[in-house]
């Protein structure tokens, strides 16, 4: 059974990288076409919207360290009855209120991707550097689009100013028509083929989606196809040959062999004086071959290769003798 298939991206191996802050990009690690690893960088931004986040966490480490360096000391004060039970109750409340402006400002950090190793490292810092943000590869595979420059202001969630595929695996949708529906499931297997015949890739069913798109009255048959050597595009368009467990002998013939002559379709057959046509009715297609009903016998032999060179031979023929045809 043959049916039309796109080749799409894997929804899962395609990154829309967007900025995590507010910035203007001051270093581009990476162009369209490149082949990134995942943590690669790819672009470095001067984010003032950063600087400001990093120096309020830094700020609000300062306090909670020092609401508990006050808190130890009244504790130590408490217990040599030299301080009132409010003075170490206020030292108490001071400190878990500075512990969570700290712990605040530490998860607007993590909100954006800082981790706790640059945060560990925040105070050795130098000079400028809190500033810098790095906009990094989620994933493997390649730059199929950049979308700004150097000096350019990029915004935190806005369009994406890199998109990145791994095409090592990409789904096949099928197109299967409402009529077919009850031939096609779950783990058949499935060839896919140029226009040419060459075969691309194999792979099985995966899953056939319940829903039938209106305008095409066709519902979708995702193979999940391994791709490593990359020789199927996102976009292709490609015949899928699904062995549905049909089998049964025919006689067939390649179709080049089958022409129309005088409207009727026909294949060459040698005779004593050369070659003839020979009505025939024709079945199914697959591949580059097609079904003969009923005009020929299983092992006849019929002219394979040159039936378009014969039938115009016999119209010139034809021509010269005053025929009309």
């Amino acid at each position: 059974m043959e049916l039309p298939a796109e080749i799409r991206f894997d929804a899962d191996r395609v990154a829309r990288v967007s900025p995590q802050v507010e910035g203007t990009v001051a270093q581009l690690y990476a162009g369209e076409g490149d082949i990134v690893k995942a943590g690669a960088t790819l672009a470095r931004l001067t984010s003032r919207e950063l600087a400001g986040l990093k120096a309020d966490y830094l700020n609000a480490l300062s306090a909670e360290r020092l609401a508990q360096a006050e808190l130890e000391r009244e504790e130590n004060l408490w217990e040599q009855k030299i301080t009132a039970e409010a003075d170490l109750q206020s030292a108490r409340a001071a400190f878990a209120a500075a512990n969570a402006g700290r712990e605040a400002a530490e998860n607007r950090l993590h909100a954006i991707g800082i981790g706790h190793g640059t945060l560990d490292k925040l105070n050795e810092a130098a000079d400028g550097s809190l500033a810098q943000a790095y906009v990094t590869a989620p994933l493997a595979g390649e730059v199929i689009q950049r979308s700004v420059s150097l000096g350019e202001t990029v915004s935190a969630g806005g369009a994406p100013i890199f998109v990145i595929i791994d095409d090592s695996v990409v789904w096949a949708d099928i197109a299967v028509y409402k009529e077919d529906l009850g031939k096609v499931s779950e783990g058949q297997t499935v060839t896919f083929q140029q226009e040419d015949g060459r075969v691309l890739a194999e792979g099985t069913i995966s899953n056939v989606l319940p829903v039938i798109n209106e305008a095409s009255r066709t519902a979708t048959a995702r193979v999940i196809v391994d791709n490593a050597e990359h020789r199927l595009k996102p976009g292709q368009f490609v015949t899928a040959r699904i062995d549905t467990g049909e089998g049964r002998s025919v006689v067939r013939v390649p179709s080049d062999a089958i022409v129309s002559v005088e409207d009727r379709m026909s294949v060459f057959v040698p005779t004593d004086d050369g070659f003839e046509p020979r009505e025939v009715r024709t079945g199914e297609s697959a591949g580059s071959y097609t079904e003969i009903i009923s005009g020929l016998e299983a092992d006849e032999a019929f002219v394979a290769e040159g039936a378009f060179t014969l039938k115009a031979q016999l119209e010139k023929d034809a021509f010269g003798d005053g025929h009309a045809h």
